[in-house]
């Protein structure tokens, strides 16, 4: 039936959406590299706009260890330093009087237990997502017995959900697996 497909279309797009977040959620945890994708959140008030850093400056990586932040203007370096250390990042930024140098120090080992800890967490909010969808989409479908759906379809629905829930959770666990092997080989 045309409506159960577009159920199952529907629940692949926001369990596509639930990953998407995931992954740039994960982008965020660092894994004693540095990554210029480090710095997304973190935003400046640049004449009287909230701006991202990333649009007021390149951020290159010349070695795995160093972050090279170039502010297009001299006169925002300093509202980056103090974004860059105001943030939850843990980074320690320094200026030249152009660019900006962030030496990102290795991981200790009780830091990379508490990073697999926050990857796990953030495993476990993507699964309830993807979970939350798989309810959503098994109520539409049930109430598709209001407009002369099958019972014997609606099972076949609710199964097809469910086989759409078991990939998006494995991809997720994936995600984990991968994030938690950098982890623990940097």
């Amino acid at each position: 039936m045309e409506e159960i497909e577009l159920a199952f279309e529907d629940t692949r797009e926001r369990m596509e959406k639930s990953i998407q977040f995931l992954t740039k959620e994960l982008t965020k945890i660092r894994a004693g590299k540095a990554m210029p994708n480090m710095l997304d959140g973190i935003s400046i008030n640049y004449y009287g706009v909230i701006t991202p850093i990333t649009q007021v400056s390149s951020i290159t990586t010349p070695d795995s260890r160093t972050l090279f932040i170039k502010p297009w203007e001299k006169t925002i370096i300093q509202e980056i330093e103090k974004v860059i250390l105001d943030s939850d990042l843990g980074l320690n930024p320094q200026n030249d009087g152009e660019n900006i140098f962030i030496n990102i120090p290795p991981l200790t080992e009780e830091r990379r237990l508490v990073l697999v800890k926050q990857i796990k967490n953030e495993a476990e909010k993507g699964k309830i997502s993807i979970r939350s969808v798989r309810q959503e989409s098994n109520e539409f479908i049930k109430k598709l017995t209001d407009d002369g759906v099958s019972e014997d379809e609606i099972r076949t629905g609710e199964d097809q959900i469910q086989k759409i829930t078991d990939i998006y959770i494995k991809k997720v666990d994936e995600l984990i697996s991968i994030k938690e092997k950098e982890l623990i080989t940097i």
